[in-house]
């Protein structure tokens, strides 16, 4: 499996319809969760039956991994998980996609690729743009949670989402999870294999205001 795949591509200008939350999901009217690069979606199966009152929703680049993940939601017969193949800035900016975003009560980052050159920043899942359209259209108390490895990156991510007026940090000891189901409960594969390698991680949580 290609690890690495460029999201600016022409090849994902063109987005898979997605259906409407009564067609995802057993009950549309859950609070829903998206992890955006869920890769396999092991961490989104284990939320999902960990956590039945939430709906959760990942989208992924790569194709085959979404095609291995849905068909696994078909054989387990899971009624609030659903996957989605595709460029997520893309897919989240269609006029046909918008009630995802209007829906959203949180949004999880988890290992996103780096892209260390510079000239490649513009390929990062977080840019200012994508902020702005989640600012936008976030409802008010929604969460960010961003998580990686690679401190550069997190810098990054922090300055471009702090920089958006909109959000506000949440220290990790004030947050509330009995308001929302907590997704650090779970560890995604990228995740536990930093732990064993004993590397540092680097998290912070932004509400919507």
């Amino acid at each position: 499996m290609r690890q690495h795949v460029n999201p600016l591509s022409k090849n994902f200008h063109e987005i898979e319809r997605i259906p409407s939350l009564i067609e995802m999901f057993g009950d549309p009217k859950l609070n829903l969760h998206l992890d955006i690069g869920c890769a396999s979606g092991e961490f989104l199966f284990d939320l999902a039956l960990d956590n039945t009152n939430w709906n959760y929703l990942g989208i992924e680049i790569r194709e085959k991994l979404v095609k291995t993940a849905k068909f696994k939601v078909q054989q387990r017969e899971i009624k609030n998980l659903y996957f989605a193949f595709g460029n997520a800035n893309n897919i989240l900016n269609d006029v046909q996609s918008k009630f995802i975003i209007k829906n959203l009560k949180s949004i999880s980052f988890n290992f996103p690729d780096p892209w260390f050159k510079k000239r490649h920043y513009k390929r990062r899942v977080i840019q200012p743009e994508f902020i702005n359209l989640l600012s936008n259209s976030l409802q008010k108390g929604s969460l960010i949670f961003i998580k990686t490895d690679v401190k550069d990156l997190f810098d990054y991510m922090d300055y471009t989402i702090s920089s958006n007026l909109s959000f506000k940090k949440i220290d990790k000891k004030d947050f509330n999870s009995s308001e929302s189901f907590n997704p650090n409960r779970f560890q995604t594969n990228r995740e536990k294999y930093v732990i064993v390698n004993e590397l540092d991680i680097f998290e912070m949580i932004y509400m919507k205001i």
